[in-house]
């Protein structure tokens, strides 16, 4: 299983851009390339997923254990050529002081080498010892290379080479020039509908042409093929069985924030996937389930809006009590309208709520949740629930009354207390879910369907 980890020492240091040129170049070399993300992500895992040819799984410390995390580096491994883990943040940096849930213990646990992307806009000398301090600070952890990124130039890149030769052991493993072509405009990073799917892969082209002409490819080829052996045994995939139940779920330009291994439980657990456009279908599809995940309903919200058709058979499932589900820009669609850069536009309005976009975040990073009596998918009333949120928006003139599917133990969701609204046979929250050991929301809305669908 050759396999490395892209880190960084900070954040904004290059590390997604270069992850993603890494891919699609291994890729244009026959190269079976399999993704991962460390940390809760949606945006970054799209685009790694488009550069490989094959979905980008997360590894997260926060809703997996550390026996979770293997076996899936270990399953999606097992037919590839060579396993790419971008990081996030900095190396070392994390939620516990003892870095606990860090990239380096990431890297720790599945052996991977590391190959550090550095921001070396105006460094020349100081770049010795900001990579002899990484080397020195966790004996468990082998920095196999760097890569130099917005190098300034041949002069800048010849400096930085020769005091890292004179001071260091480490390997320059590419040194990527500054160049404006490869950026990418982080508010919508990974949003690719049909209609935008070219101009992602353009960029990830010409990404690719920069990335490939500036790394060593062989020599990443030859830091993955040092990785220790992974012990892991992978988990055998079971095959989907006869569905007992067909979910429609909302994938456009506005949702399209999906977990590939929740959806891949979903299919496991009996459900048929039936997707759908929001902004182009006119209505759902005949389904006995529905499920509307995140994404940027904002910038899409007077299109939604003319869909009107679309929204009337949305309100018209939900009202029916068919079962739905929606988190965070899903629910954001479901309120009665959102309100964006001093504009409001009409949603579906089954739950009577203004939604209001804001310029700083309402709720940003892992939650602790709780589940209440009131959760509409079986009696587990205490089960602590490990997730994430990130949104920007937030709830007005909620009519008061509604029962809460969580309460809140550590985050924000809804109000700071609560999350998880319920109406009907709808649960909508903030927070994201992940369908893990501890968390099984795949298994339970499918049964939660099926239950219904029969009845």
């Amino acid at each position: 299983m050759a396999h490395l980890m892209i880190s960084a020492a900070h954040k904004s240091s290059g590390k997604t851009t270069v992850s993603i040129g890494l891919c699609a170049a291994l890729k244009r070399r026959g190269h079976v390339v399999q993704p991962f993300k460390k940390g809760p992500d949606y945006i970054d895992p799209l685009w790694l997923g488009q550069a490989a040819g094959r979905a980008c799984y997360n590894l997260d410390f926060h809703t997996m254990g550390r026996e979770e995390i293997s076996n899936l580096f270990a399953r999606q491994m097992a037919d590839a050529g060579i396993g790419v883990i971008e990081g996030n943040k900095g190396l070392y940096d994390g939620l516990d002081l003892d870095g606990s849930n860090s990239n380096a213990a990431l890297a720790a646990l599945l052996g991977a080498p590391v190959v550090l992307v550095l921001d070396t806009r105006g460094m020349t000398r100081g770049v010795a010892p900001l990579i002899l301090g990484y080397q020195a600070f966790d004996s468990r952890i082998r920095i196999a290379g760097v890569i130099l990124n917005n190098v300034g130039g041949p002069r800048h890149e010849s400096k930085l080479r020769r005091v890292i030769e004179h001071y260091t052991d480490v390997q320059v493993v590419g040194a990527v020039p500054h160049n404006p072509e490869m950026e990418i405009e982080e508010r919508h990073l990974g949003l690719m509908p049909s209609n935008e799917a070219q101009a992602a892969q353009r960029r990830i082209d010409i990404i690719a042409d920069h990335v490939g002409a500036s790394v060593e490819l062989d020599r990443i080829l030859e830091i993955g093929e040092r990785a220790p052996r992974f012990h892991a045994q992978p988990v055998p995939a079971k095959a989907a069985p006869i569905p007992r139940v067909r979910i429609a779920i909302a994938r456009d330009a506005a949702f399209g924030f999906y977990y590939p291994d929740d959806l891949e439980t979903l299919r496991r657990s009996g459900a048929e996937l039936l997707f759908f456009d929001t902004l182009a279908d006119r209505q759902l599809p005949d389904a006995d389930g529905l499920f509307i995940g995140g994404g940027f309903p904002e910038t899409q919200m007077a299109e939604l809006e003319n869909n009107q058709s679309m929204r009337n058979s949305i309100r018209a499932f939900i009202d029916s009590g068919r079962p739905a589900y929606a988190e965070c820009g899903g629910l954001m669609y479901l309120g009665r309208g959102l309100e964006w850069r001093g504009r409001r536009c009409e949603m579906v309005g089954v739950l009577p709520a203004e939604v209001k976009m804001h310029q700083k975040p309402q709720g940003r990073g892992y939650v602790r949740l709780c589940e209440t009596a009131h959760h509409p998918w079986g009696a587990r009333a205490g089960q602590v629930i490990h997730a994430h949120e990130f949104h920007y928006s937030g709830l007005e003139q909620l009519d008061s009354g509604l029962p809460f599917a969580y309460r809140v133990e550590r985050g924000y969701g809804v109000d700071g207390r609560h999350d998880g609204l319920v109406y009907r046979n709808l649960l909508a929250n903030y927070s994201h879910m992940r369908n893990v050991g501890g968390n099984h929301w795949a298994e339970r809305f499918v049964e939660f369907v099926a239950g219904h669908s029969s009845s």
